[in-house]
C-alpha cells in the first residue's frame, strides 16, 4: 500500500527517510496524514533495511501543526478521537524499537514542535523556528507539551505552552528542545550523514539503549537501575556484543548480525 500525504524511501546506508508530504499546506496533519505518518513510522520499524529513521519535511516548513478546519462542529468525542489520531505519531515514536532523527527546517509550530520534540533525536536549520503555537487561536498545545516538557524541563514547557512564540533553532537547542544546528544551507547532507552515521552501530545496542531509556524514564530511581542492568545483561548475551568486542579488540570493523 503505497502513500499520498508521506513519501518513504530506503537508502543502502541503512537509513529510512519519512518525508512529511503536504508542502502546499506547511505539511499540516489531518486525519489521513496522521494515519500515514503513524503507518510509515511502524513500516520502517519493520523492515530490516532501516536501522535509523529521518524525518522531515517537503515544502517551506517542517509542520506547521495541526490543520484546525476540522474544528467546528463536533461533539466532544469527536474530538476526542479526532486528537488521538493526532497524537498517535508522537507516541508510536517512543514505542518504535529504532532511532528517530527530525531534521527541521522552515518552521515546526505546535503538533510540529511536539513532533520534533517526540523524536528521539533532532537537528535544526540554524533558520528555524519552534513552538507551541495554538494558545495564539484560542486552543493548546497539551498534546505536544508532553514530549516537549521532558526535554526542556517544566518552567520552560509551561511558557512555551502559555506564550505561544516561535523560538529561533539556536534558542531551542539551548532549552534542550533540539540537539544540533547547523547552517541552511548544509541542513540535508548534515542530518543525512549523521543518520547514516547513527546507523553504522550495533542496532541491537541501539534497540536495547532506546526500550530501555523509554521503560526507565517514569520508574522509581533504584527501580530504574534494576531495569537498565536487566536490559544491559540481556543486550550482553547476544551474539553481536561479543562480535563487537572482539572487532574492538582485534581492531577491525564489526560486522552486525542483529541477533
Amino acid at each position: 500500500m503505497g502513500y499520498e500525504t508521506v513519501s518513504l524511501a530506503f537508502g543502502d546506508d541503512y537509513v529510512a527517510e519519512i518525508t512529511l508530504n503536504r508542502p502546499d499546506n506547511l505539511n499540516t496533519f489531518t486525519i489521513p496524514f496522521a494515519e500515514e505518518l503513524n503507518r510509515a513510522l511502524l513500516e520502517v520499524d519493520r523492515d530490516n533495511r532501516a536501522r535509523v529513521a529521518l524525518l522531515k519535511g517537503a515544502g517551506k516548513a517542517f509542520c506547521a501543526g495541526i490543520d484546525v478546519s476540522f474544528i467546528p462542529n463536533k461533539t466532544v468525542g469527536e474530538y476526542r478521537e479526532w486528537i488521538e489520531c493526532m497524537e498517535a505519531p508522537l507516541v508510536t515514536i517512543s514505542r518504535m524499537r529504532k532511532p528517530v532523527i527530525a531534521q527541521v527546517h522552515g518552521v515546526a509550530a505546535a503538533n510540529g514542535a511536539g513532533l520534533v520534540a517526540a523524536a528521539d533525536l533532532a537537528i535544526a536549520s540554524d533558520k528555524a523556528r519552534i513552538g507551541l503555537t495554538a494558545i495564539n487561536v484560542g486552543l493548546n498545545c497539551v498534546g505536544p507539551v508532553i514530549p516537549v516538557s521532558r526535554s526542556v524541563g517544566r518552567k520552560k514547557a509551561l511558557e512555551l505552552l502559555f506564550f505561544g512564540e516561535l523560538i529561533p533553532a539556536p534558542e531551542a537547542m539551548q532549552m534542550g528542545l533540539i540537539n544540533r544546528v547547523v547552517a541552511d544551507g548544509d541542513l540535508e547532507t548534515e542530518a543525512r550523514v549523521w543518520a547514516a552515521k547513527l546507523a553504522q552501530k550495533s542496532p541491537l545496542a541501539l534497540q536495547n539503549a532506546k526500550k530501555a531509556f523509554y521503560g526507565a524514564a517514569d520508574q522509581d530511581y533504584y527501580k530504574a537501575f534494576d531495569y537498565m542492568n536487566e536490559a544491559f545483561a540481556r543486550l550482553c548475551a547476544t551474539d553481536d556484543a561479543k562480535e563487537g568486542i572482539a572487532a574492538f579488540m582485534e581492531r577491525r570493523p564489526a560486522v552486525w548480525q542483529g541477533k
